[in-house]
């Protein structure tokens, strides 16, 4: 898995400070996508154990309120094998921090049904992420007023809550 940047202390992608990774690689190609290079699998740096070792340095801080996963595509299966790990080790370490996820994919149709983002590790995924932006980024939809997504059909969806009552809840902000 490749990536194309680590923002060590973001604060647009989530609340509070955080820390985000932009994977590579995506195959949705939305028109007025804000970052079209992480559409390449081989865009940006190898992901490696120095990489994870930077992040999980980076999220031992206090003033660090979690950490976020965007793209690229972090729901393309080629890279939810290396992510489900990093995320475990994330959860492992800082049980306190949360994790966010921006996807295109849509929780109910891609994520949980037969779909190309399908892969033998997308369920525990799904497990170790606290909120999840679904959705793709939509031109004709486009609001800069909202927060934390780049267009109205875009959704952020409290996961544990959503499991626990076995229908789509909403994060309010």
């Amino acid at each position: 898995m490749n990536y194309g940047t680590i923002k060590m202390t973001d604060i647009a992608n989530g609340w509070g400070v955080r820390v985000s990774l932009f994977v590579s690689g995506c195959t949705h190609h939305c028109k007025g996508c804000f970052q079209p290079e992480t559409w390449d699998f081989q865009y940006g740096q190898a992901y490696t154990k120095t990489t994870e070792q930077q992040i999980l340095n980076a999220l031992n801080h206090d003033y660090i309120k979690g950490f976020t996963l965007l793209g690229g595509e972090p729901f393309e299966p080629e890279n939810q094998r290396t992510l489900v790990k990093l995320l475990h080790r994330i959860k492992e370490r800082f049980p306190q921090k949360d994790i966010w996820c921006y996807t295109g994919y849509t929780y109910e149709t891609d994520l949980l049904e037969d779909s190309r983002a399908r892969c033998e590790v997308t369920d525990e995924m799904l497990s170790l992420i606290d909120v999840l932006v679904d959705g793709k980024f939509d031109e004709d939809k486009k609001n800069l007023s909202l927060r934390f997504r780049g267009s109205e059909n875009q959704r952020l969806i409290d996961l544990p809550k959503t499991k626990q009552q076995n229908k789509i809840i909403l994060v309010e902000i």
